[in-house]
């Protein structure tokens, strides 16, 4: 178990420090950033799958329409996705980001009600009820519902779904989004460039070797992701998954020097009674179902 727990919790470390990352490209737009992701991204892919010659997948896959639209799908929710955190961290809201990424396991409980027609128990319902109470409580201080953090949490919830029922594994299934977004990162890469408005004209050389880096790191931390899930427990997994909004919303705090007064940080407040409620009934009850070691 202890190589699982550490590929995960270094997956969900890297993921945690991503607004530094994305903090060196404010000069580049969102949308720019997020091209570059996918090309780079793709391209790693692509390397990585000849160097471990796991091709046989593709062929099937080219020939199934459904197979196709279903990863259309997903890989649109991931660009949703990676467009509204990238946004969000360049514009000074990496302490709404972290909220998205705390609420997310949450909703991946109303998706399997609503969906997989999953029953929730008790405890998961109080600590859902809890969670909508801190995203009621922020609304209503604002004026305006978190839609950077309801964006996030409802398109990476949905992706994931999207992904529980899919055919392929993350490396294959990765790779298929990031070719299926190529074409248009591609033609956008070449319109921004034929007008003298993209990273490669204007651009310094670091920065250029920045957004390279997006490929790799991209990448590396999904496959130690999916390395440290086949090793581990879901319940142990579940926990593991509050490092990267932790070390966000921390970021957002104390580097970031983000607002974060009194009264907004009840809304943050019932949400981690939530994470404590949903994190303590899964332990318990998986406790509770393990064999007996005699």
């Amino acid at each position: 178990m202890q190589p699982g727990i550490a590929y995960a919790a270094l997956a969900y470390l890297v993921w945690g420090l991503f607004p530094i990352y994305f903090k060196l490209l404010a000069q580049v737009p969102s949308l720019e950033v997020v091209a570059h992701r996918t090309l780079w991204c793709m391209v790693f892919m692509l390397g990585l799958l000849t160097l471990l010659r796991r091709w046989a997948w593709l062929g099937p896959v080219l020939r199934s329409p459904k197979v196709l639209a279903a990863f259309a799908a997903s890989a649109l929710l991931l660009s949703v996705n990676w467009l509204t955190y990238v946004w969000a961290v360049q514009n000074d809201h990496v302490l709404d980001a972290s909220l998205g990424y705390f609420i997310n396991p949450l909703v991946n409980v109303a998706l399997g009600y609503l969906v997989l027609h999953e029953r929730p128990r008790f405890w998961q319902w109080v600590a859902v009820g809890l969670a909508a109470a801190g995203v009621l409580w922020l609304t209503v201080l604002t004026g305006k519902l978190p839609w950077v953090a309801l964006l996030l949490a409802a398109s990476f919830g949905v992706y994931g779904l999207l992904r529980k029922v899919a055919s392929l594994g993350a490396l294959e299934g990765l790779a298929l989004e990031t070719l299926l977004l190529t074409p248009l990162a591609a033609v956008a890469m070449l319109w921004w460039t034929s007008q003298g408005q993209s990273a490669f004209v204007q651009g310094e050389t670091s920065t250029l070797l920045w957004l390279l880096l997006a490929g790799p790191l991209t990448a590396l931390p999904l496959l130690l992701f999916a390395a440290g899930a086949r090793r581990i427990p879901m319940t142990t997994l579940g926990l593991l998954q509050y490092i990267s909004p932790s070390i966000q919303f921390m970021l957002g705090v104390w580097m970031y020097h983000e607002a974060m007064q009194p009264a907004r940080l009840v809304g943050f407040a019932l949400i981690w009674t939530a994470l404590l409620v949903y994190s303590g009934e899964s332990w318990l009850r998986s406790r509770q179902s393990s064999p007996a070691v005699s």
